[in-house]
């Protein structure tokens, strides 16, 4: 017993003993020696975010569409400003801002927290950085980050833009800080979490003025950054950039397809912007005036806008009928300026009457009309309007009504009536000649450029697509979601659409054709144009293409608004990039410059809206 309150008693006194030491080192640290405090006053550590650079975007040729530079946020900390204060001029010249800009700043930053750095400047560029070194600001560092450039300053729509983060994304995504950006439309957006990377964070040990003295503990606490991945588009850079030459001056947009993969070669929009006048200092003024301007340069109007196809959709009425066994290709209908039954359908002066590819070649709205009614008119459905279900599920098979599933976020569904649509306007009392227009592309039919352009891939494959889309390849992945190489078939067999591609041959490249000028010797560009009626003005200018006509290489769909016959404007410009992509120059020089003076007013757009 005895021994054991020796043990008790000896292991209190080693307690006590620890104790004691521990009390005086303490008052020696805190009384006597001053060395850790002149440290502690000196020395602090930051920890410092690490933005990585965003994946540069390239064409499928390997040109750059857009890459990222380097800039530099100037950050401030109020707690380590000195108190005897510093170079404001200089500061300011440097930064490039006003005295009175840096005391807002300033205020706001010791407002927001004393504690913890605040941007004061964002993405200055190296020279400012490098001059900002040559200073003594204490309190004051820069963090390095990058900025979007686009060498090509075109696709402004396609590759989107890059904006700093709100409280809602931050709320969404808890990777983003403030002060953070991210891609807010288009390619930029799409692909937003594989460009944007991962950050990392650098702790460092700075000085009484700011000065990095080293990095702590060697890096062992740092985390380091994954730079964002790059991404090979399918876009043609140089096609991009002609068809946006051809588009000046003009509203509507230009989507070319290849038909064999469903990428994207090209896709305008105009009119458009140079994609740096949203990069930078400037960018807030420069988006307040592209929002502000009529013309809606920031609407990507190839997968956003509802438009009447027009007579382009009576390629696909001409294959519900063949399909329906309702239409034989040698059979005839006639055309006495247009279809005299009911109200009536007006058509341009052509021969009559027409058997199916010429009426394809020569555009008639007359037989087409015949078409509709004998699909929707079939005895096989008991009723017109069990008819227009059949009608309503072919069309959809095209793609039209709903999205494609394309890599663009904001892609438009489209619009195709159905029976209730029909039941609920006229009251249940309605037939095959109430809905007349949809012969023609017209009426209550809306679809945006991208389906289109898909219509147009499908007759090239003869019945088949795959869904659009406009990047080529992830860096580092071995393939793209597999969606994009599964094809997609219409409700139409192959063998019906052989009379439909011979009519789009003859209508480039017969006497009396409607796409005439669309013809390049030795290409067999196959086309259909349209006219689609504008209730706010001039008829809108379309035209569907692809080519050659086997084995095609492209399938492209011009849209103009206001743009009158689809020969007139958009058929040439179909032709002209058509001959651009498969024969690397352009022989119809006199076309080019005709097209590019071509100028449309459009007092639509040019008043408020």
């Amino acid at each position: 017993m005895m021994e054991k309150q020796k043990r008790v008693f000896t292991l209190r006194l080693v307690v006590v003993a620890i104790f004691l030491v521990i009390i005086f080192r303490l008052f020696h640290i805190q009384i006597i020696d001053n060395s850790y405090k002149e440290a502690a006053d000196n020395n602090a550590l930051r920890y410092e975010v690490q933005h990585p650079p965003r994946g540069e975007i390239y064409d499928r040729n390997g040109e750059f569409l857009a890459q990222s530079v380097a800039s530099y946020d100037l950050m401030v900390t109020p707690r380590e400003m000195s108190r005897d204060g510093f170079d404001t001029v200089t500061l300011c010249r440097i930064a490039g801002i006003s005295k009175e800009r840096l005391e807002r700043e300033l205020k706001r930053a010791n407002n927001y927290s004393r504690r913890r750095a605040s941007v004061i400047v964002k993405q200055m560029p190296i020279e400012s950085k490098l001059l900002f070194d040559e200073g003594n600001y204490k309190g004051f560092h820069t963090v390095y980050r990058t900025q979007r450039s686009y060498p090509r300053k075109i696709a402004g729509s396609l590759l989107g833009y890059i904006g700093e983060v709100d409280d809602a994304d931050i709320e969404r995504d808890p990777y983003y800080r403030s002060g953070d950006y991210k891609g807010f439309s288009g390619i930029e957006s799409a692909y937003e979490e594989v460009l944007r990377g991962v950050k990392g964070t650098k702790v460092q040990v700075v000085d009484v003025h700011g000065t990095v003295k080293e990095s702590y503990k060697q890096g062992q606490y740092d985390t380091p950054l994954v730079p964002g991945v790059a991404l090979t588009s399918s876009i043609d850079a140089e096609l991009q950039a002609f068809g946006e030459e051809l588009m000046e001056g003009k509203v509507g947009s230009i989507v070319a397809i290849e038909p064999s993969t469903g990428e994207i070669l090209m896709m305008v929009s105009s009119p458009g912007y140079d994609p740096d006048q949203l990069v930078g200092r400037e960018r807030g003024n420069n988006y307040m005036d592209l929002l502000n301007n009529p013309r809606r340069p920031l609407y990507n109007r190839a997968v956003m806008t509802r438009y009447p196809p027009g007579s382009t959709f009576k390629l696909v009425n001409g294959l519900i009928g063949l399909q329906e066994g309702v239409l034989v290709p040698s059979q005839k209908y006639p055309c006495h300026g247009g279809y005299t039954i009911g109200r009536g359908v007006k058509c341009h002066d052509h021969y009559s009457p027409l058997a199916l590819e010429p009426a394809v070649a020569t555009s008639c709205n007359a037989y087409f009309c015949y078409v509709l009614r004998n699909i929707l008119d079939n005895p096989k459905y008991g009723s017109v309007k069990n008819g227009f279900d059949k009608w309503e599920e072919y069309v959809r098979s095209f793609g039209f009504g709903r999205k494609l599933g394309s890599d663009f976020l904001s892609e438009y569904g489209g619009y195709v009536p159905d029976r209730e649509y029909y039941d609920k306007t006229y009251r249940g009392s309605w037939n095959s000649l109430t809905v007349i227009s949809l012969a023609i592309g017209q009426g209550e039919l809306g679809c945006s450029p991208l389906q289109m352009a898909n219509l147009a891939a499908i007759v090239a494959n003869r019945g088949y697509y795959y869904i659009p889309h406009v990047i080529k390849k992830i860096e580092g992945q071995d393939s793209l979601d597999m969606k994009y190489y599964e094809k997609h078939y219409t409700m139409v067999d192959s063998k019906h659409f052989d009379p439909i591609v011979q009519g789009m041959y003859d209508a480039v490249h017969t006497e009396g054709g409607t796409g005439r000028v669309a013809d390049v010797p030795g290409l067999e560009v196959c086309g259909k144009t349209g006219t689609a009626q504008n209730p706010h003005g001039k008829d809108h200018s379309t035209f569907l293409s692809f080519a050659p006509r086997n084995n095609p290489k492209i399938a492209i769909s011009v849209y103009v608004e206001n743009g009158g016959f689809g020969s007139t404007v958009a058929a040439p410009i179909a032709g002209l990039i058509i001959e651009k992509y498969l024969t690397g120059s352009i022989e119809r020089t006199w076309l080019v410059d005709q097209i590019k003076n071509t100028r449309i007013s459009y007092p639509n757009y040019d008043r408020s809206r």
